[in-house]
């Protein structure tokens, strides 16, 4: 052994002095850490309950109802949990590129940065579930896929969960090409409210509505109300005031 030097002495000395009397300051956890165990998804109503025991148990769903009646996020928060534990691979989104009102014209960008915006709310409510590290991880490695109708055709999905919003605003053609997309170990939404189409023709929400009924299949259908909105009172409020007035 090499013989101390006087400075890796003196080097030593100090060492051990911080050693016995260093506080250990515990190190506040990463907020991605947090975020990737949130709380379990608690019900505000009876329709969400139904909603949350449909798709615990059917692979396929289709919930129908109001603005801010938490369709969209229980289905976005109920995938991210999914994809944390590890039961599916993947989660796929898309709806209808049917603006509300006059187009704002072509978004520059790839497809995705087209799509984006489209799939803004349900893109926020994975956030929000996953924590902001996690979700740009997924996004990254292509765990959270955009897909719009424009491109869809040809696609196969498997071990995922594909959530259509919006649904209202497709077409038959378009609910037809995209429900026969799906493939072995996939969860399917289906979220719209047929009181808010976009499109001149018939929606294809309606006819798939129809199909289920006519056919006996064995998709849930679970409706919300104008009672069941939770978004805020405001929403609650001009929500019921445009239905009874038929607009």
């Amino acid at each position: 052994m090499k013989p101390l030097t006087k400075r890796s002495a003196k080097m030593k000395r100090r060492i051990g002095r911080f050693g016995e009397t260093a506080e250990i300051i515990p190190l506040p956890k990463l907020k991605h850490l947090v975020n990737r165990n949130p709380p379990p998804i608690r019900p505000l109503n009876a329709a969400q309950a139904d909603y949350l025991d449909a798709l615990r148990t059917s692979p396929q769903v289709v919930a129908l109802g109001p603005a801010g009646s938490g369709k969209t996020w229980i289905a976005a928060a109920y995938a991210a949990d999914l994809f944390r534990a590890r039961q599916i691979s993947r989660i796929i989104l898309t709806r209808p590129n049917a603006p509300c009102g006059r187009s704002l014209g072509f978004f520059p960008g790839s497809i995705d940065d087209k799509f984006a915006p489209w799939a803004a709310p349900v893109l926020e409510a994975l956030r929000e579930r996953m924590g902001s590290a996690a979700f740009d991880i997924a996004r990254k490695n292509g765990d959270i896929e955009l897909a719009p109708f424009e491109v869809m055709r040809g696609r196969s999905w498997r071990d995922a969960f594909v959530l259509l919003d919006e649904a209202q605003n497709a077409t038959a053609a378009q609910m037809k090409m995209f429900l026969t997309r799906i493939g072995e170990d996939c969860q399917v939404v289906v979220n719209g409210d047929t009181s808010q189409s976009d499109i001149v023709e018939t929606s294809g929400l309606r006819v798939v509505l129809d199909l289920i009924q006519r056919s006996g299949l064995p998709v849930p259908v679970v409706e919300f109300t104008h009672a069941d909105i939770v978004r805020s009172e405001i929403c609650a409020m001009w929500a019921r005031a445009f239905h009874e007035a038929g607009i």
